[in-house]
């Protein structure tokens, strides 16, 4: 898969886990935190910054739901590749970062809030969770390219 090109088409952030994501103009990836100013940034977690691919909810929108960027509760929304058919270790270019694939989806052992405002949630099986090698903003608009 290394040299699969994307495009960020959101960058989403919320004060607390289990919400829907606001998107914003640009965010800025701490290296080893995550997103600034999102609930889910935490030192040396293996789940700093969360994707997803627009084709995901694209999915979801065929099912009549009326859903978009960050509304389940990724960090970062991509469009142009399933990020979910990733393997663990993938290093991805994003922007001015570097990001690398730690899990493929989550369990998700009671319904959150975006399951009981949606009906169902993708990020248990499409969700895709990173750490940030190396930081820098990232903004709608910005490549992104599986690099390893």
């Amino acid at each position: 898969m290394k040299g699969l090109k994307g495009e960020v088409i959101a960058v989403n952030i919320s004060s607390k886990k289990g919400t829907r994501k606001t998107p914003i103009e640009k965010g800025f990836l701490k290296e080893n935190y995550g997103l600034l100013g999102d609930a889910h940034g935490e030192e040396g977690s293996v789940r700093q910054v969360s994707l997803l691919s627009e084709e995901s909810i694209e999915s979801m929108r065929k099912l009549g739901l009326q859903v978009g960027p960050g509304d389940f509760a990724e960090n970062i929304t991509v469009k142009g590749f399933n990020v979910f058919e990733l393997q663990v270790g993938t290093k991805l270019k994003v922007g001015e970062t570097l990001l690398e694939i730690t899990q493929i989806g989550k369990d998700c052992h009671t319904k959150c809030a975006i399951f009981r405002q949606v009906g169902k949630c993708i990020m248990p099986e499409e969700g895709v969770f990173a750490k940030v090698l190396k930081g820098g903003w990232v903004k709608k608009g910005d490549p992104v390219e599986v690099i390893g």
